[in-house]
């Protein structure tokens, strides 16, 4: 028998055996109880441990049993929240649960013995918090911003508002409800706009949205749970502002029907008249900014209308000069219009169209030439004085002025004209000339300024170009005006080619005529001149003519075609010369040429092998010179001061030691009594006497004139005698090598050493001190 008991006080587990015989058999089956859901509500005040359900299992009365419980809320975060009496099975809640927190809990139960043994399957408990009405809606912004064009139809969408309530939303306490608390302003009615209850959505419910009265909108809006239940639900308020955005339902107005302005003739980009609007859109925007555009009054297309960004006023502004003699008023037609289409059903004003008057002011305008440049034709040459065009220039200012207007030159490069004051004539003060470097290709350039009387003074400028004809006033030129041909004719050289310039132009240039002139008769008699073509002709030597080696000078008579054609007797030099078998001059040729005879020539030549014998001779005599300098002897002749010379004879090198030379030991000493007159005696040549030294002199900056060679050997003597000198020569420097050496200085063997010392060891050293070994080895013979 198996019996449960399920909701508090206590629910019992139950386990029964079914035993059947093992053949037939006995069998044991086991059977779980499933515990139905337990369901807790949120926010108990207690008191706690509150108990929730109790667990027993059948076998608790033949054995100790310990009930326990795992699972979230149990012995896992958050622990602790329930507990489980382990003797009795009864199971605890310890404090308040919040279903937002967590909604429910899945437990699990055990039952062992004293040993720890199972005795019972572990059982589910599943825990449900019920939902209690705790929590208010919440919008999650206090301010929601939405928009909607003026003149929007009933029923047109604006925004959206939600709300969320933590509380369970399958429920009354989740289920949120909206409406309209109140708007501001009330205009045009109190109820505008519209929300939907269930979703939020906020619509207009009535017409007459208009910007221009109602530029904005506040809703409060409020949000309810428990289905909208006031006496019951919880609520909370957001606000909705809601702005009434622009359509272009006002067409731009102009203030006034007619407006006016004047202009200065001649003047360009001013504004000449201003016209205002008036729009009530939106400012600064499609809808409001104005367009002007002129329908009728100026064909020609001289002014135009600028909108001013900041103010929207049209400025009507020239851009194409006006002239008062033409046009002295003008009359126009403007309309303004929106950037933006007018919204539909939106007719155009009347007001939208206006008259403006331009009046044209008369200003006095500069003379202008009627032709501009002004070109006429003249021959060059004609006499001074001529009168050649009158330069006239026309007022403008024909209407309501009558003013003089006078002229003068303004620039004139070559200075051949004059212009007359009052007509205009102009007549030339100097000759015409096509060749003068003012004229540009047979053009000449003169201005000339016309000014009238008026106030302001205004004056204008023209242009006159004269086209020169030419006629023959230039005579030909020869060309080239030197040149060079060989003593003798020969099939190979021809002559020179020879032609002519002439500064006019055809037909009073070439074709050029060349002669040779009658007179002297031997230019004749040498020369000949040979046609090649209209510009062109030959020089040449006659046949079987010979001419001295020379420059020739030979006159030629060249004449254009001009009519009368003009002539020029022109010398051409000729450089007649000796030519080798290509035509050209040879070097003694052109020598010769140049005006110098065969006795000159040779002259000049002994000149030059002279000088380069006397060159020769005066580099050897200083070879020579310099070769003996060599080889003099260092002991010369007092008269002969090479004392600057003596710099070095022998250098060895020796390192750093031996770079400071010490020219004072040269110098000659005033005495050297004090150092010849010293006893000689046995000199150690290891270490230094202990005796005082010897005081010199001191030595004269500027050495006393003498044999220096005496110096020297007067020198050297006094050493050997000092017995306070080193072993080594350092009184005089001649080749010091250094010091620091572990070897001896063979200085120490020398001439006045007489001791006993055994110098036989030096046969042994080997052939290269062979000489020291006969010079000391002789014992008592040194």
């Amino acid at each position: 028998h198996n019996a449960l008991t399920t909701m508090p006080p206590e629910v019992m587990l139950h386990l029964a055996w079914s035993r059947m015989n093992r053949t037939g058999g006995l069998r044991r089956q086991k059977r779980d109880w499933v515990i139905p859901p337990i369901n807790v509500a949120e926010n108990s005040r207690g008191p706690f441990p509150q108990m929730l359900v109790s667990i027993r299992s059948d076998q608790d009365q033949d054995i100790s049993i310990r009930y326990s419980i795992t699972g979230v809320g149990a012995d896992q975060p958050p622990n602790e929240v329930f507990s489980i009496d382990p003797m009795l099975g009864k199971m605890f809640v310890t404090k308040p649960l919040d279903r937002e927190h967590r909604s429910s809990y899945h437990l699990r139960a055990h039952a062992v013995d004293m040993n720890g043994n199972q005795v019972e399957n572990p059982i589910d408990l599943y825990i449900f918090v019920i939902d209690m009405n705790d929590n208010r809606p919440e919008f999650k912004n206090q301010v929601y911003n939405g928009s909607v064009d003026e003149g929007s139809k009933p029923g047109t969408y604006v925004m959206h508002l939600s709300a969320f309530d933590a509380d369970d939303n399958t429920t009354a306490n989740g289920m949120v409800r909206y409406r309209i608390l109140s708007q501001t302003p009330h205009s045009p009615i109190p109820n505008m706009f519209t929300i939907n209850s269930e979703t939020g959505d906020i619509m207009t419910v009535a017409p007459g949205l208009d910007r221009e009265k109602v530029s904005q909108y506040t809703i409060i809006v409020q949000a309810t749970d428990m289905e909208g239940n006031l006496n019951f639900g919880l609520s909370n308020t957001a606000t909705a502002i809601i702005t009434v955005t622009d359509i272009n339902d006002n067409p731009p107005m102009l203030t006034s029907r007619t407006f006016s302005g004047e202009v200065q003739e001649n003047t360009v980009d001013a504004v000449v008249a201003n016209l205002t609007v008036i729009d009530a859109d939106q400012p600064h925007s499609p809808n409001w900014n104005a367009i002007y555009r002129i329908i009728s009054g100026d064909p020609t297309g001289h002014f135009t209308i600028r909108t001013d960004p900041i103010s929207n006023d049209g400025m009507v502004t020239v851009v194409k000069p006006v002239d008062f003699e033409m046009n002295r008023s003008f009359m126009l037609t403007v309309v303004v219009s929106n950037q933006a289409h007018l919204a539909s059903g939106i007719q155009s004003s009347l007001q939208s169209t206006a008259g403006v008057t331009i009046s044209v002011k008369d200003v006095n305008e500069p003379p202008y030439f009627p032709t501009n440049p002004k070109q006429i034709r003249f021959e060059e040459g004609v006499p001074t004085g001529t009168s050649l065009t009158t330069f006239s220039a026309s007022d403008p200012d024909r209407l309501q002025m009558q003013q003089m207007i006078r002229y003068s030159k303004l620039n004139d490069p070559a200075n051949w004209l004059s212009i007359n004051r009052s007509s205009g004539q102009i007549v030339t003060t100097g000759m015409l000339d096509r060749e003068s470097v003012y004229v540009k290709n047979n053009i000449y350039e003169a201005t000339f300024l016309a000014s009238d009387n008026g106030f302001p003074a205004a004056s204008g400028t023209g242009t006159l170009q004269i086209y020169l004809i030419d006629i023959n006033d230039n005579p030909p030129a020869l060309v080239p005006r030197e040149s060079q041909i060989c003593e003798r004719m020969n099939k190979n050289v021809n002559g020179v080619n020879i032609t002519a310039a002439d500064a006019d132009t055809d037909p009073n240039a070439g074709p050029f005529v060349f002669e040779l002139p009658n007179f002297p008769s031997s230019i004749r008699r040498n020369w000949t001149i040979a046609r090649i073509s209209g510009d062109y002709a030959r020089l040449s030597l006659r046949y079987q003519v010979y001419l001295e080696p020379g420059m020739y000078e030979v006159p030629i008579i060249v004449s254009d075609s001009g009519n009368p054609p003009l002539s020029n007797r022109s010398v051409i030099k000729v450089k007649v010369c000796p030519c080798d078998e290509n035509g050209d001059c040879t070097t003694l040729g052109a020598v010769a040429a140049a005006g110098l005879g065969t006795g000159a020539i040779i002259s000049i030549l002994i000149c030059i092998i002279i000088l380069l014998c006397m060159v020769l001779l005066f580099v050897v005599w200083i070879k020579r010179r310099e070769k003996e300098r060599q080889t003099k002897q260092l002991l010369i002749d007092p008269e002969d001061d090479v004392r600057d010379n003596i710099l070095k004879y022998d250098e060895e090198g020796g390192g750093e030691e031996d770079q400071d030379y010490d020219l004072s030991q040269l110098q000659q000493p005033d005495s050297l009594e004090h150092i010849i007159t010293k006893p000689p005696g046995v000199r150690r040549v290891d270490e230094r006497p202990i005796i005082p030294e010897s005081q010199y002199p001191i030595r004269p900056v500027v050495p006393h004139p003498g044999d220096i060679g005496d110096f020297i050997h007067e020198g050297l003597r006094a050493a050997d005698n000092d017995p306070t000198a080193p072993p080594y020569d350092s009184l005089l420097v001649f080749d010091y090598e250094g010091s620091g050496s572990t070897a001896g200085s063979v200085s120490s063997l020398n001439s006045t050493s007489t001791g006993d010392q055994d110098y036989d060891y030096l046969n042994d050293w080997g052939p290269r001190f062979k000489k020291l070994a006969d010079m000391y080895g002789g014992g008592d013979d040194d």
